[in-house]
Order: C-alpha cells, then structure tokens, then sequence
C-alpha cells in the first residue's frame, strides 16, 4: 500500500493523531523557552534560578506521566483527549495570567505534562494501536506533527509577541486550543477505526501481553532506554546551552535559528523513510542503527566550526529525531504487546523525560567547572557508538526470546 492510499483510506484518524502531536508543541521547550527572558525580567529570576525551575517541573512531570499515561488504555481516545486538550489550555491561561515564581514552576509543570507527555503519548499510543501492519506508516505520519509545530510556533509566538505581549500570545494559544483544536479532534474521533477485512487477515497472532510491572522487571528495557533516549538528553543539553555555543564558536545566533529548518526538514525525511522500513523489516531490527546519525552529528559539532558547521550538525540531529522517535513508537508494542502499551509507553516516556531533565543540568556544571565543551560532545558521540553494539545484542535477545515462545 503507497503513503497516498494509506492517507486517503485512513485520513481521519491520521489526523487526530498528527494534530495531537503538533499541538504538544506549546509544551515543548522551543515554545517555552520564548517565554524565558520575560519571565526572568518582570520576576528578578536568573539563568540559574529559571532553569532550576523548569527542571524540577519537567521531572515532576515524569513522575506524574506513569500514572495518568495509563488512562489510555481504559477509556477512548476521544474522551483522553478532550481532557489533555482542556488541560493544556487551562495551563496555557495559567502561564498567561502568572503572577509569582511558584505559579510559574505550576504552569511549567502543567504545561510539559499535558503538552511534552500527554499529548504526544496520545499521539502515538492512538496511532500504534489503531494500525498493526502498518503501524511504522501510521506513528511516522502522526509524529510529522512535531517539526510542524517547530516550523511555525516559534514565529507565530513572536509575531503575536510583538502586538499582544508574551501574556497575549499564551491567551491565543489557549483560544486555539479551545476553539480550533478541541472542536476538530471530538469530530475526527466521533467515530472508532475498525480494521479493514484485508488488516484482519494480515494480522500476525499476538504473543505475550507484557503488564507494566513485568516490563519494569525486565533488564532489557533498561538497557534499551539508556541507548534510545540518548537524542533526549543530547538534545536537549546542547539546545538549552546553544547561545553559550554560539559565542564559543563565534557564530551568529540568527544563523543557528535558521539551521533549525534544515532540523526539521531532515526530521520530515527521515520519518517519512522509516515507517516503510519498519513496517517492512520490523523496528526490533532496524534498532542497533538508531544513534548512527547522532553519534555522527556529535563528531560534526565537535570537530568542524566553520559557519556552515550548524546546518550540517541541526541536519543530522533531525534525521536522528525522525529516525528514533518513530522507530521507538513502533518498538514498545512490537516487543511487548499492545494491551498494555498506554501504560508501557507512559513509564517509557517518563524515562525520556528524565534524561532531557538531566542533560541541561550536567553539561552547565560540566561547563562551570571548566569541561571543554568539545570534549563532553565526543564523549557523547562515543557514547552512542558504544550503545550501538549494546543495542544490536539487545535486538538479537528479543529475537531469541520470540525464538522460544514460538517453540514452546
């Protein structure tokens, strides 16, 4: 089946889907972070002290995803996402209308649990288990909504920054929500998505249904979200630190902005490339190759600082992106069911949300206590390569443990 036939026959529920992941992006960090020089302004708050802050929101908001993420899988989609939506928008007025530092660390909490967690956990928990034998395709297209939402979000929040104010653009990103979002996904998922006659006859038999406790028990879990969540903490460290790149390197920060299209561009690619693949090889197999281009994005960033250094580094960090978040959304179910994966997949995402907690934190003392900045990016650079060969072992001891269910 072509991505065209795919989209035509399953264009409502692709939607919602895609529509839940691009508008997590007002609880993403680049959505945030426009928000940071006024707060630190009209609230006395220093780099230090806002960043404290936003960290201590994001880990309470991976403490509290296990718990609500497993609301997914006992009530519809339809009625999660009303409430998330509802939710976000409530935290987007909050941020609005913010008056203390406690109540900034409360809407950054809200804002990066519903928006970072819960929609985007939606997002894929909906796509993976509405699609089986297509489900590569179905999580690769919902997660194009993310460099969507990168592409625009930041010069739309400026552009309204400019006539409403910081406050005003968060009260139009509550409107949308509430008058544009909600309205268009309680109509895309009015109605369930029922498996073709075709899917139901290509549907594989289902082995064992891990619960979430069983998951947590189990070694290989760990040892994968150690190599898979590496682009988190990577990422994220080296983006909440890039003007203190920039002036390292010397180069302009409108030209480090401007990298990021080629990010997103190479994001489109590389998740566009990958359904297919995982739908054809499965993602179990094409696991071990997920930090080749980030390991190779920290050599670029390390070695070369010519000016064009950026587009080439932000390139590779996108195709990184695509390749391993839609790789990691079709993983989870594929190794350990799809009864249990809304819960399965909050734990997991917890985890991720964990290491870009941590990234931001460790390479700022790093850098305090006088790390040269291009020896932490080798060592993260070596880091993947390592996890490479760790993850490949990991891929061949599902492969040996499906190996012997099938025997038994």
């Amino acid at each position: 089946m072509t991505y065209f036939t795919f989209l035509r026959e399953n264009v409502r529920w692709l939607s919602a889907s895609y529509l839940l992941a691009m508008f997590s992006g007002f609880g993403q960090t680049f959505f945030i972070s426009l928000s940071a020089g006024q707060l630190r302004l009209e609230f006395g708050l220093s780099h230090g002290d806002l960043g404290l802050l936003y960290m201590l929101a994001t880990l309470g908001s991976a403490m509290t995803l296990p718990y609500v993420g497993k609301s997914v899988d006992h009530f519809p989609v339809r009625t999660v996402a009303v409430v998330v939506v509802t939710a976000l928008a409530l935290f987007c007025l909050a941020m609005a209308s913010t008056f203390s530092v406690w109540m900034i660390a409360l809407s950054f909490y809200g804002l990066r649990l519903c928006g970072q967690g819960m929609m985007t956990h939606t997002a894929v928990t909906a796509a993976g288990r509405w699609f089986s034998e297509q489900r590569g395709r179905a999580v690769s297209i919902a997660l194009l909504g993310l460099p969507t939402a990168e592409a625009l979000f930041p010069l739309c929040f400026v552009t309204l920054a400019g006539f409403l104010g910081w406050r005003g653009a968060w009260i139009v990103a509550a409107l949308v929500l509430l008058l544009a979002v909600l309205p268009v996904l309680m109509t895309l998922l009015a109605r369930n998505r029922v498996p073709s006659a075709t899917e139901i006859a290509s549907i594989k038999p289902e082995g064992r249904q891990w619960t979430r406790n069983e998951v947590l028990r189990d070694p290989r879990f760990w040892l994968v979200s150690c190599g898979i969540n590496a682009p988190a903490f990577i990422g994220t460290a080296i983006f909440f630190h890039q003007v203190y790149l920039v002036e390292l390197r010397g180069w302009s920060l409108e030209v480090f902005a401007s990298a990021f299209l080629v990010m997103a561009a190479g994001v489109v690619c590389a998740s566009l490339v990958i359904g297919p693949l995982i739908d054809r090889f499965s993602a179990r197999r094409l696991l071990p190759f997920t930090l080749i281009a980030l390991s190779l994005a920290c050599l670029v960033l390390a070695q070369y600082h010519a000016p064009f250094s950026p587009y080439i580094f932000l390139g590779l960090i996108g195709i990184s992106n695509g390749f391993n978040s839609t790789l990691v959304s079709s993983f989870w179910p594929e190794v350990y069911g799809t009864r249990h994966m809304g819960a399965i997949r909050a734990a997991a995402f917890s985890v991720a949300v964990f290491a870009s907690a941590a990234g931001p934190g460790l390479v700022g003392w790093l850098i305090d206590i006088g790390v040269p900045f291009d020896l932490q990016v080798r060592v993260m650079g070596l880091y993947c390569l390592i996890f490479c060969a760790v993850l490949a072992l990991m891929a061949r001891a599902y492969r040996e443990r499906e190996t012997i269910l099938k025997t038994e």
